[in-house]
């Protein structure tokens, strides 16, 4: 029966079934006064989310497609950049300054293990003639369930006093606490598909104004994801381009939905969902790619060694519709991601860890039948 698929990927997630009704209805015309209303809701909304009063603009693009825009508006060739590298994100990121002829430096991390914010402290604090242009930062390494101290990391970015500090928060934001404006961030992107609880089609850039005081001089070419345009377009609650309306229906009551359990509340159910898929792991004897205190709110990286990693996927899919992702580049059949961001809660990580325990027994997997739900049902009562 493949309409009873349950979608545990770290992105596209699960979408509630309000903003699936919300997104159904007949399109609107995006120079109408409608849409003017719908943008202007959508963007305090996203100010809300983003715990800033700066800019959030919003593209037709995946993250990666704001993470251009990010860099190629506030930035000019030649120019300094350090990346942190600690999985398949932040190398992207890193392949993205070179391709438009940026001056990379890159401070990394083995897979599966955090970024050392004292290394950027160093590598900042060595720069005193103040040639370091951006440090990017993925917060949420969603190829290995790592996330980042990027509070410890921008403190060092703060200290010195000229980059700008560039954060890929797409698994992050709505996940777990991106303070923009409290903690002096100046470029934050994100994607639609993951927090946000709606289909890919959408990316955000946050802005702040150091960071369009930078603007002003970069000489990075840009037409399309010249984000002056987007601003000057979002004051007046429209866009520069034919944007997908349909998504800014469903964004709006997502956002809805988002505030109404409170930004507090979303953050704690993260932390749970989390915690309970770690539990249940560690019940079922089944490694974690990455340690506790560095452990991604968004999704969980599960790294086998008595079964095949692509086989648990598989009989997951098979035999109880419920689909997780696999490794990316050197971990590719190595390890399987469960995601548990946005839609996704207490009751799809008992289903998961039921349905894991069930196939683990069919693979050969040494699992003490129940050990897993009973785990993460501990977490939920510790909680309560």
């Amino acid at each position: 029966m493949f309409d009873r698929s349950l979608l545990l990927i770290p992105g596209p997630t699960l979408v509630p079934e309000s903003v699936l009704r919300a997104m159904a209805q007949h399109p609107i015309g995006h120079r109408s006064s409608e849409f003017s209303h719908l943008m202007g809701e959508v963007t305090a909304g996203l100010k809300w989310l983003h715990q800033t009063q700066n800019d959030v603009l919003i593209l037709t693009a995946s993250g990666t497609g704001a993470m251009e825009a990010g860099i190629i508006n506030f930035l000019s060739p030649g120019d300094r950049v350090l990346c942190g590298c600690n999985g398949k994100f932040g190398e992207r990121w890193a392949d993205l300054c070179r391709a438009f002829q940026l001056q990379v430096e890159t401070i990394s991390a083995p897979w599966g293990q955090p970024l050392n914010p004292d290394e950027f402290g160093a590598r900042l604090a060595a720069d005193t003639d103040k040639t370091i242009k951006a440090v990017i930062v993925t917060h949420s390494e969603t190829s290995t369930g790592v996330i980042n101290d990027l509070a410890a990391i921008n403190r060092h970015v703060q200290a010195h006093g000229q980059a700008l500090i560039m954060v890929d928060a797409v698994t992050s934001l709505g996940a777990t606490p991106v303070p923009m404006d409290e903690w002096g961030l100046d470029v934050v992107v994100s994607g639609s598909q993951k927090g946000y609880m709606i289909p890919p089609g959408l990316g955000f850039v946050a802005v702040s104004e150091r960071a369009w005081r930078a603007y002003e001089t970069a000489k990075l070419p840009r037409f399309y994801f010249d984000l002056g345009k987007y601003r000057r377009d979002a004051a007046k609650n429209t866009t520069p381009f034919t944007p997908p309306v349909n998504l800014f229906f469903a964004l709006r009551q997502s956002l809805q939905l988002m505030q109404q359990e409170g930004l507090p509340q979303i953050f704690a159910r993260h932390r749970r969902t989390s915690q309970m898929m770690r539990a249940a792991a560690a019940a079922m004897n089944l490694p974690l790619l990455g340690p506790a205190e560095c452990a991604s709110p968004a999704v969980t990286a599960i790294a086998p060694t008595t079964v095949e990693a692509e086989a648990v996927r598989s009989l997951l899919k098979k035999q109880f519709g419920i689909a997780v992702a696999g490794g990316q580049d050197h971990l590719k059949g190595k390890i399987f991601r469960i995601g548990h961001l946005g839609f996704a809660g207490e009751r799809e990580m008992l289903t998961v860890i039921s349905a894991l325990e069930a196939v683990l027994q069919q693979l050969g997997h040494p699992v003490t039948p129940g050990s897993g739900v009973a785990a993460a049902l501990k977490v939920l009562e510790a909680a309560a």
